[in-house]
């Protein structure tokens, strides 16, 4: 990734690391030939001249090597918050194109949090290859000039420091499986710090004598994913005190081995001085290679996560073909339609055939848990079909490019979204707009929020932010108003309203509706309510009960049919 976003900073980090290890080299060499002249006989003065070139060498590299140690520094800033946005950008798209069914598979959420701990280490696994280029080509570079003094000495430091490499992988694993194990609580708990500091609901966390009970619930929580880390702890003890004993002894046989070729003068004094500078070196080295590279390693393995999660989520983004939807849209017909999500006993939507034409107003009605906002996926596609078929002007919405279908499409959810952006954002989302504001200004006139929208500190560059500074807040009516400003503003060949008004006062659900009539013969009109008696404005009244279409035909019809319908009708006006 940091290869496509920024080469010239992945060759300087490259190069710097090169320039590093080779400076610690000549450092190291050079610091063997001024010592050799400055621990032989003779006057002082003659001593340190014969030393000053390979002094001026120390120099020279100590500067090379910091010089590069800056250079490294500003690549490294150069390539990691690009770096991580890229990571962080692709993981966000891969969730908002996944298919929708993906969201209800059991596990999706917890790969999904997975993959967000991935993103978070992306910047680390950067300074971590880093750290480990640098330290192995010193390491190397140590290594030669010790193996040149006498090979046994570099063996013995490899066994020195390879029992804490083993440690580390083995410790790194431990807290990858701790944090796989922990990811539900986490997600869980992240939710739950979400809506209980949230000043949205603080009213209803307040008034209701909520505090406690969710405090004691975050703190469960918290103190069961604690639980299972302090339960590790006797193991990650364990491993590290074998991997430090096993260590020890072999480094204490290394200082043995050079004491002993000392002594017995198998090298010479200047030479065992510079066996011990080299040794410090090697084994500093060595060290870093070994945890830098333990690190790689563990960071890897949240990075695997995300990517997994990313290869995971392309096999399941929408692919159903190239086919395009003809203009106008003058027919939506879903033949035995039937989808059943994961995990459930029954299908949500079983074998429904219904037919929505051009310039019709269709109210879907039933009980909660019958279907409806199921079928309303199906018929924008956000759901492909289990069996059956849903076709658009005859196109099975399994063969069309599903961008096509959303293009066309204007959808008012039951829960809907309050963007933290401004007014006229907030309308014109998804779609493209020009300088001139007055369409945005239609659709705030066809629900009635010209006054409520004037009345805002900055009109339509007003953030809808209250939480941040500057920010303004509408109340839970102005909200669904501007939902519906949102999916007019599109002019869709399709509109579908769920619970268009469930928040709003009477004027303002009469507005809505008034406005329905009015665009309604440009385009197909699917409107969902549990207010049986807004169902008048309806061409046609759908009941559905578990899954199926038990009834259809007009509001009048369906008040004498001594149906479904008309209980509902009779328990809503008996209060």
């Amino acid at each position: 990734m940091a290869w496509q976003l920024d080469r010239t900073a992945v060759v300087l980090l490259l190069l710097c690391q090169v320039v590093t290890g080779v400076a610690a080299a000549v450092l190291l060499a050079a610091t063997g030939r001024a010592m050799q002249p400055i621990l032989s006989g003779g006057a002082v003065s003659d001593r340190l001249h014969q030393a000053v070139p390979a002094l001026l060498v120390v120099a020279g590299a100590a500067a090379c090597g910091r010089v590069a140690g800056a250079v490294s520094s500003y690549a490294d800033r150069r390539i990691t918050p690009p770096l991580t946005t890229r990571a962080d950008t692709a993981l966000v798209e891969a969730v908002c194109r996944v298919e929708a069914a993906a969201y209800a598979q059991d596990g999706f959420a917890d790969r999904q949090e997975a993959a967000e701990m991935g993103v978070v280490r992306t910047h680390v696994m950067v300074n971590d290859a880093q750290r480990f280029m640098s330290a192995l080509i010193r390491m190397v570079a140590a290594s030669g000039v010790l193996s040149v003094l006498h090979p046994l000495l570099v063996p013995l430091l490899v066994l020195a420091v390879l029992p804490a490499g083993v440690g580390a992988v083995l410790s790194a694993r431990v807290d990858y499986e701790m944090h796989y194990a922990n990811v539900a609580d986490r997600n869980v708990r992240h939710m739950m710090r979400w809506w209980a500091t949230t000043p949205k609901h603080g009213d209803e966390v307040r008034a209701n004598g909520m505090t406690g009970y969710l405090l004691f619930w975050y703190r469960a929580l918290s103190e069961r994913i604690d639980r299972r880390m302090r339960a590790v702890a006797p193991r990650t003890l364990g491993i590290a005190l074998v991997s430090s004993l096993v260590g020890g002894l072999f480094l204490v046989l290394t200082w043995m081995a050079l004491a002993w070729l000392a002594v017995t003068g198998r090298i010479e004094l200047a030479v065992a001085a510079l066996a011990v500078v080299a040794v410090q070196t090697t084994l500093a080295a060595l060290s870093q290679v070994v945890i830098n590279g333990a690190a790689l390693f563990h960071t890897s393995l949240y990075l695997t996560d995300m990517q997994a999660f990313l290869d995971d989520a392309a096999q399941r983004a929408p692919q159903r073909g190239e086919l395009g939807v003809g203009l106008p849209v003058e027919e939506i017909r879903l033949d035995e339609a039937v989808y059943q999500y994961p995990g459930k006993e029954r299908p949500a939507v079983d074998g429904v055939s219904l037919t929505f034409r051009r310039g019709e107003i269709v109210a879907v009605v039933g009980e909660n848990g019958s279907g409806k906002s199921t079928l309303l996926r199906l018929i924008t596609g956000i759901y492909l079909a289990d069996k059956g078929k849903v076709t658009w002007n005859g196109a099975d919405l399994a063969a069309v490019d599903q961008d096509a279908v959303w293009a066309r499409t204007g959808l008012v959810p039951q829960l809907f979204a309050q963007w933290p952006l401004r007014v006229r954002e907030n309308v014109t989302l998804g779609q493209p707009r020009s300088e001139d504001d007055t369409p945005v200004w239609e659709a705030v006139d066809a629900v009635g929020m010209r006054e409520a929208v004037e009345d805002l500190p900055n009109g339509m560059e007003t953030l809808l932010a209250r939480e941040v500074f500057g920010g303004a807040e509408l109340s839970g009516g102005q909200w669904q108003r501007l939902a519906c400003s949102r999916a007019l503003y599109r002019l869709p060949e399709l509109l579908i309203l769920d619970e268009p008004t469930s928040q709003m006062d009477p004027r303002g659900e009469h507005r809505i509706f008034e406005e329905i009539k009015r665009v309604a013969a440009d385009r197909i009109t699917i409107v969902v309510t549990h207010q049986l008696e807004n169902t008048k404005i309806a061409d046609r009244v759908v009941v559905l009960e578990h899954g199926r279409v038990t009834e259809q035909g007009a509001y009048e019809d369906l008040v004498h049919a001594d149906g479904l319908f008309a209980e509902l009708l009779r328990l809503a006006k008996d209060r």
